[in-house]
């Protein structure tokens, strides 16, 4: 059985907050890890980033919707221990 998330396991998004409700796999059906965001179609949107360059972009996607800074860097420091991360050694 497939364990169910309340946030993306790539980014941290809570799936309240994903406008298609998660992202898609192959087959179409809806991803119960991953956000509209990062996953689509049964692949990452961004393949190649590491953790850190996630916790970049949602900093300042955060920044962006006013969130001040140091406040956006604590809501992504848990970025690298999320499921698509913690398990890749090149991050």
């Amino acid at each position: 059985m497939e364990k169910e998330y309340d946030s993306c396991q790539s980014c941290g998004l809570p799936f309240v907050r994903d406008p298609n409700g998660g992202g898609t796999n192959a087959d179409g059906s809806k991803s119960k890890m991953y956000c509209s965001y990062c996953y689509r179609d049964g692949a990452f949107v961004q393949p190649d980033w590491t953790a850190e360059q996630m916790q970049e972009y949602v900093t300042k996607k955060l920044k962006e919707y006013g969130i001040p800074g140091f406040i956006a860097g604590m809501m992504t420091k848990a970025i690298p221990k999320l499921e698509r991360w913690k398990n890749n050694t090149l991050n």
